[in-house]
């Protein structure tokens, strides 16, 4: 546990002066003093900038019910959509062309679901839909 007044951080992914991935070398426990250092490579989690990492815990929290994080986050499943791209993209977990075509259908098919629900509205359908066919 941190010791009393000590602010913790967020460690900066990449070098404020060339734009390089950071290196690990060095940890601390604040509760014994032990220290180690080397050459140590960070979760990938830990590279998230704040926005990205803020994005996947309500995503995580929501279970990844893209309703629920519209209304947890009270924005449209467009702006979503592309919160959760834009995540994958920070943790370099983007798909294969051959599997985007498959989700870009599922993402479809989940669309027009709702709007026959009446989960979305006709103007929120249509954006969905362009910004499928976009790529974004």
């Amino acid at each position: 546990m941190p010791a009393p007044n000590h602010h913790n951080y967020h460690a900066p992914a990449q070098c404020p002066v060339c734009g390089e991935p950071m290196q690990v070398t060095g940890l601390k426990c604040h509760s014994c003093g032990t220290e180690l250092h080397g050459s140590f490579t960070p979760c990938r989690f830990c590279t998230l900038e704040p926005k990205h990492l803020q994005f996947v815990e309500v995503f995580l929290r929501c279970r990844g019910s893209i309703k629920e994080v519209e209304k947890a986050l009270g924005v449209s499943y467009p702006t979503v959509k592309n919160m959760l791209d834009a995540a994958l993209n920070a943790l370099h977990l983007d798909e294969k062309p051959e599997l985007r075509r498959v989700r870009a259908g599922e993402e479809r098919a989940e669309i027009l679901s709702r709007l026959s629900s009446g989960e979305l509205d006709v103007d929120a359908a249509i954006e969905a839909m362009n910004q499928l066919k976009g790529g974004k």
